[in-house]
């Protein structure tokens, strides 16, 4: 496998963070938090850019490349839940301008005269309270529900801008067209694969906010970032980041080529990411002192977004646990 870009993902890559540096700049961000500005205009530019077309299984660098930035500029739309979660599980329904999640657990599916029939409550389900579609799975398969046909409500996180919802479907009938035998288990490497990426680009965008404050930010005389442990705190933000970045773009490698080892890179990517949000956001906090706790200050937003990542999905400590298992199953 090439662990490397070639020339037509280096011009993705650039064309991505130029629309984003334009479309969605911190200033917005600021504003959604502030004053819950909407954020349908800027998904509908990610539509309009053909960015929710990424759904064929050979696209997943391209895919990763886009998730990554938008890590970076803590995007507010339903992007990843959309392209990570609910496309992975219910990819003939997919529609560009549809936005869609997935509902993992809290849901239980029988049987009756009628057809099938879906009774529970989720939590903590991404963009669960906006999300068009859910794509429900269960222990009898997976169920594609219209969210007009399910109670929602978000759920207060600490990242403002990061929707978080509780869902119940109280005897909701699923047509059997909208019945899926989908591979839960490559859906879920997709889901922990993008949101690796989505913390990796979180982590990037404290590492820029650090350097920048600290070659400016100057005490006895001179900028801060020439003290030696400030340089080697910085120096091990930087290394965690490419560590679990590199962990990250192998996992969607993996997945493109339907490589076997996908189950165990998506989990090494995930705890990589959730490993390196918790030095980057020690050290980023630190190396900002007091101003990194005032709202005014954007690195907030970042560090919300990374710690956010490490919460949903598995955090490093599960996903570590998983890899030794593998690795004590093979021994044998």
């Amino acid at each position: 496998m090439l662990l490397e870009f070639d020339s037509d993902q280096r011009l993705w890559h650039d064309t991505v963070r130029e629309v984003l540096a334009k479309q969605c700049p911190p200033a917005l961000i600021r504003e959604i938090a502030d004053k819950g500005a909407d954020s349908d205009a800027l998904w509908r530019n990610y539509i309009g850019h053909g960015w929710t077309e990424l759904t064929d299984p050979a696209a997943m660098v391209e895919l990763g490349i886009v998730l990554e930035e938008l890590g970076y500029a803590t995007d507010p739309t339903p992007y990843l839940a959309t392209m990570t979660q609910f496309v992975p599980l219910a990819a003939d329904f997919a529609q560009p301008e549809v936005s869609g999640t997935a509902i993992y657990d809290g849901i239980t599916a029988f049987r009756d005269a009628g057809g099938w029939v879906l009774t529970g409550t989720a939590r903590h389900v991404l963009d669960g309270d906006r999300a068009e579609r859910f794509a429900v799975v269960t222990e009898a398969g997976v169920f594609v529900v219209p969210a007009a046909e399910a109670s929602t409500r978000r759920s207060m996180v600490f990242d403002p801008v990061l929707h978080v919802g509780e869902v119940s479907l109280a005897g909701v009938r699923v047509r059997e067209e909208n019945y899926l035998r989908s591979d839960t288990e490559r859906a879920r490497h997709v889901a922990l694969t993008g949101m690796a990426l989505t913390m990796v680009g979180a982590c990037r965008r404290v590492l820029d906010l650090v350097l920048d404050h600290v070659r400016t930010r100057e005490q006895f005389g001179v900028p801060i970032g020439s003290f030696q442990a400030v340089k080697h705190k910085a120096a091990d933000m930087h290394i965690a980041i490419e560590r679990a970045r590199a962990l990250a773009y192998f996992a969607a490698l993996t997945i493109r080529e339907d490589d076997p080892r996908r189950r165990l890179a998506a989990a090494m990517a995930k705890a990589a990411a959730g490993e390196c949000q918790a030095l980057v956001f020690r050290h980023g906090m630190q190396l900002f002192g007091a101003m990194s706790f005032t709202w005014e200050n954007d690195l907030q937003f970042a560090l919300k977004r990374a710690k956010s990542g490490e919460l949903l999905l598995g955090g490093a400590a599960e996903h570590r646990a998983l890899i030794a298992e593998e690795y004590r199953a093979t021994e044998f």
